[in-house]
């Protein structure tokens, strides 16, 4: 809890508050704080004017309370700024409260949907709700930056790795068992948004002229001189035309360094994104890693002499200086003392020991937001399934269901395929869940490869690359149907069987685009194509004729949905069944849609 006494501390900040028990009540508590520190603040900034004041035109003795309101109103405008981060902080941890029940809720409409990274090309990506509305996306993106949100894209459009794998599943088991490091990382992405870096990376691998003998003697000359002359001068010892000499020659003296610290004030970053980087940064080095990734990953933070967010925090500061040369109050500050040769010194010395080392820091920690995101992920609708990773080619799944349904209204099915049942065709009525069924296996895989645990109670995956055609649409702009869409997408996977590469395929309402003659004629030949490759999946078709296949061919099974009707009613239960699909539903939906049949 912040009090007010707090505000007058003269210590070290403190730390920010990332707990989001009683928000509400901190909340009104910082408000207090804040509008107290503003009124200390005014009465600090006359004390400083009129002693200022006094000094220059009654005794110099009246310099030691000026420089100590000085200090005064610099420590409240550092506790005020202090504060002023902690509100936004409560406010950001208030927003991931209101994300956090919407996820759990499956209510994802208010958050980001992710579709610019949507690609109908891709192998799976169009096809299982990666992205878009109420997508996997949503689900899982606990990323702050546009940085970010494309590595958490790649991740999830990424080719099936499974010891890549392996590493982010120890990773985001080992973060599920950090929830205040994750809250801590989101709040602050969202509390201190970032800008783009802009020249900032082009402005530290430039190298910098390292100062001369002169730029050394002049950051001397100048606060030594300044104070003389302004002493001299208020003691009448020298004419009032002499500060106005000595401000004439700072002004031809600074043009030696304005350049570069032009240069520098521009590339520097704004103090919202600094926060957010070192803030970032020093939770990521307070924290203790095992997985050989995460290790990785904090090592390349501390590449430099001192850590990343110890870097950052002098950045900070010269940024700040560097930023506001030009503004009034600083203005005759640094015509009197010529105070730009000692930023541009300081600012020298640090780019020359710890520009190499920050380079990547954007990157790196664009990176961690795609592992905060895993690890978020887990804690927030994680299912307690069990990933098992295997050399064979193999896709099973005891009790899989989809993660963007409802764990309580989520009905799960188990099916095996491997290569002795290479292939299943999916027969069933209308609404009746084989294509949710097809993306639950296709969207679970996706986890798997992620690193995250299946919605299963356990989920075996060889390695297998995962190739879908479910969505194939006509372009107008293109003149292409989307019969022949849907040809160029199994001519793809065709010509990936032919390389010998292992697929996990899932076709929905194979060749819907021709008749039905030419429909099961092309789908027996395909079936026959795919027997012998290196693919298993699955096959949804309406063509009961298709069934005989299973019959003929043991490396082929029969699985159907079925629905009942009772009254005006279609029921389903979504329960995978062994065999054949006995009947169908359109001619009911039909009439239940009022379209009217003629008795025969």
């Amino acid at each position: 809890m912040i009090h007010f006494w707090d505000c007058l501390s003269l210590g070290s900040m403190n730390p920010f508050d990332f707990s989001p028990e009683q928000l509400e009540l901190k909340q009104k508590t910082n408000k207090r704080s804040v509008a107290q520190l503003s009124v200390l603040r005014i009465f600090s900034f006359f004390a400083l004017g009129a002693t200022l004041i006094l000094t220059i035109s009654e005794h110099w003795a009246w310099a030691l309370p000026s420089i100590l309101c000085f200090f005064l109103f610099v420590r409240l405008i550092n506790r005020f700024n202090h504060l002023k981060d902690q509100e936004r902080i409560y406010l950001a941890l208030q927003q991931l409260q209101t994300q956090k029940q919407a996820r759990q809720e499956r209510k994802l409409d208010a958050l980001d949907s992710g579709i610019e990274f949507a690609d109908k090309e891709h192998p799976f990506a169009g096809d299982l709700d990666l992205f878009g509305p109420h997508s996997l996306f949503q689900l899982l993106n606990h990323c702050t930056s546009a940085g970010g949100k494309q590595q958490l894209a790649t991740l999830l459009k990424s080719a099936v790795n499974p010891k890549a794998a392996q590493q982010r599943r120890a990773a985001a088991a080992e973060l599920q068992e950090k929830p205040d490091f994750l809250r801590a990382m989101e709040a602050i992405g969202i509390a201190f948004p970032q800008g783009k870096v802009g020249p900032w990376k082009q402005w530290l691998e430039q190298k910098e002229r390292q100062p001369n003998l002169l730029h050394w003697l002049l950051a001397i000359l100048g606060p030594v001189g300044g104070v003389l002359v302004l002493l001299f001068t208020t003691q009448g010892i020298f004419p009032q035309a002499m500060l106005g000499i000595w401000f004439l020659v700072g002004i031809l003296l600074l043009g030696m360094v304005f350049v570069p610290l032009k240069r520098a004030a521009e590339a520097i970053p704004v103090a919202s994104h600094l926060n957010s980087l070192r803030l970032r940064a020093a939770q990521i080095e307070g924290n203790s890693f095992q997985s050989d990734l995460l290790q990785a990953e904090q090592a390349r933070l501390q590449a430099g002499s001192s850590p990343a967010s110890h870097q950052l925090k002098e950045l900070d500061r010269l940024g700040l200086w560097t930023q506001n040369r030009l503004n009034l109050l600083y203005l005759p500050i640094n015509l009197l003392f010529w105070t730009d040769f000692i930023l541009y010194l300081r600012l020298a010395a640090w780019k020359k020991r710890v520009s190499h080392s920050l380079v990547q820091l954007p990157e790196t920690l664009e990176n961690w937001e795609a592992w905060v995101s895993l690890g978020s992920f887990e804690v927030e609708v994680g299912h307690p399934g069990i990933s098992v990773w295997t050399q064979e080619p193999i896709l099973e799944g005891q009790n899989v269901f989809h993660p963007l349904l409802l764990p309580s209204k989520a009905v799960g099915n188990s099916l095996t395929l491997n290569t002795n049942q290479k292939l299943v065709l999916l027969t069933g009525s209308n609404m009746s869940g084989k294509t949710t069924f097809m993306r639950t296996l296709g969207i679970n895989a996706v986890l798997l490869n992620l690193g995250l645990r299946p919605f299963a109670d356990r989920m075996t995956l060889g390695p297998l690359q995962l190739f879908t055609s479910m969505r194939t649409t006509d372009n107008l702009g293109e003149s292409v149907s989307s019969f022949y869409a849907e040809l160029s997408r199994i001519r793809t996977l065709l010509q990936r069987l032919e390389q010998d590469e292992p697929i996990f395929f899932l076709l929905d309402e194979i060749l819907k685009g021709t008749n039905t003659q030419d429909r099961i004629s092309g789908s027996e030949a395909l079936v026959a194509q795919l027997l012998p490759s290196q693919g298993i999946g699955l096959i949804s078709t309406h063509d009961i004729e298709l069934a005989a296949l299973g019959e003929k061919e043991a490396r082929v099974q029969n699985y159907s949905f079925h629905s009942e009707i009772q009254d005006q009613e279609i029921l389903f239960d979504y329960r995978l069944k062994e065999g054949v699909c006995p009947s169908f539903n359109a001619h009911k939906l039909m009439e239940l849609m009022g379209i009217k049949f003629e008795s025969k």
